[in-house]
């Protein structure tokens, strides 16, 4: 449970980092020379959707991995400016936070013991 969690904590973590950009580049041709709607229309309730699914996740995930309170408030924080998401998994991976075990051994996420 604990692992899949995780893993769909990444895949949010990735998912709202790509509907980031799609989402600008919506408000780019909006904006732009073409005044078309339609990115925005499109994208902003995609990427509306994976911003609370990745908060939500983050919640999950700090329970599960009894991350302190410090380090959820910056993943939370982390989804408002774009393709922060991204930079805190990385973080939070090279960290060890992230860490999933197989077959009862830690895999290489898993911060070393010792």
């Amino acid at each position: 449970m604990r692992d899949k969690v995780t893993r769909l904590f990444v895949a949010a973590a990735i998912a709202e980092a790509c509907s980031w950009l799609a989402l600008l580049i919506g408000m780019l041709v909006k904006y732009g020379p073409p005044e078309n709607e339609l990115g925005v229309k499109i994208f902003g309730p995609i990427h509306g959707g994976l911003f609370v699914a990745y908060g939500l996740l983050v919640l999950a995930v700090a329970r599960l991995r009894r991350w302190s309170l410090l380090a959820t408030v910056v993943a939370l924080a982390c989804a408002v400016p774009p393709f922060a998401t991204l930079v805190f998994e990385r973080w939070a991976r090279r960290r060890g936070m992230l860490a999933t075990v197989a077959a009862g051994r830690p895999t290489r996420d898993a911060a070393p013991v010792g």
